[in-house]
């Protein structure tokens, strides 16, 4: 009897100590900095975007545009991922690069495409650019190295300068290494659900850290160091899975898409 009235003290004890830790939360301050924040980002994903589209050419190739639509509609549909956030952008570009802005802008180079083997490579990187996307990694990324104060200052009076550097830093530049570990295995899972074999993307990472042929180009393996490791934990990640897994895209539609590229 005494050892439940205890507990029924200890019980009301640590609710009303959650209950006081709680009211001195600042919950509209906390709600308005998230609403800034993202409508800073929305923001931000514009101007960056901006700065590519007008330095870069952008592909408008249709059957490029579908194929890789389909990829990603696909990896959307089946993780349950608000396929409208993202916003895919195919650039005319040698280097072999993929890599995600704020606001959900994801950039594929077609040197990238161009230099898989296979669909599956090509869907491993995007997964993985997805993930940054679906876990903040790209407004932590900024604000840790740039600062939030910065970064809305740059949505209204922020100098071109500053916009294109910046968006050349998230081209270039890699995040730490636990988001990219994070990303990865977030990747995977992706992968799995999606039933598309994750082996594929280990041994793309493997390959690119053994050097390749297109070395010159290669952005994407520079701004995501650790490749052989990488590849190593993402193979252990996906250790024993049993799962019938499929193409996305039909041979036909994967071969006219690289045939495309050629042109």
């Amino acid at each position: 009897m005494k050892k439940t009235v205890l507990q029924g003290i200890i019980t009301i004890l640590l609710f009303l100590g959650t209950w006081f830790v709680l009211t001195q939360i600042d919950w509209v301050k906390v709600f308005k900095i998230q609403k800034i924040t993202n409508t800073t980002e929305q923001k931000l994903g514009e101007l960056f975007w901006d700065v590519f589209k007008k330095t870069e050419k952008e592909s408008k190739n249709t059957h490029v545009l579908n194929a890789i639509d389909s990829i990603v509609t696909h990896i959307c549909s089946t993780n349950k991922i608000d396929r409208k956030k993202i916003k895919i952008h195919v650039l005319n570009k040698d280097e072999i690069n993929a890599f995600a802005l704020p606001g959900g802008h994801l950039i594929v180079y077609s040197g990238l495409i161009m230099n898989v083997d296979n669909q599956q490579e090509l869907t491993g990187v995007i997964c993985h650019e997805i993930a940054h996307i679906e876990l903040n990694h790209v407004m932590k990324k900024l604000v840790k190295e740039i600062g939030l104060s910065v970064l809305i200052s740059m949505t209204t009076n922020g100098g071109p300068e500053v916009i294109k550097e910046t968006a050349k830093m998230l081209s270039s530049s890699a995040f730490d290494r636990n988001l990219e570990k994070e990303a990865d295995i977030k990747a995977v899972d992706y992968l799995i659900k999606a039933k598309v074999n994750p082996e594929p993307f280990a041994n793309f990472l493997y390959k690119l850290s053994q050097g390749h042929e297109g070395t010159k180009y290669l952005t994407w393996i520079s701004t995501h160091p650790d490749s052989k490791e990488r590849a190593a934990y993402i193979t252990e990640h996906n250790k024993n899975r049993s799962e019938d897994y499929r193409a996305i895209l039909s041979k036909n539609t994967w071969d006219k898409l690289k045939e495309e590229l050629k042109d």
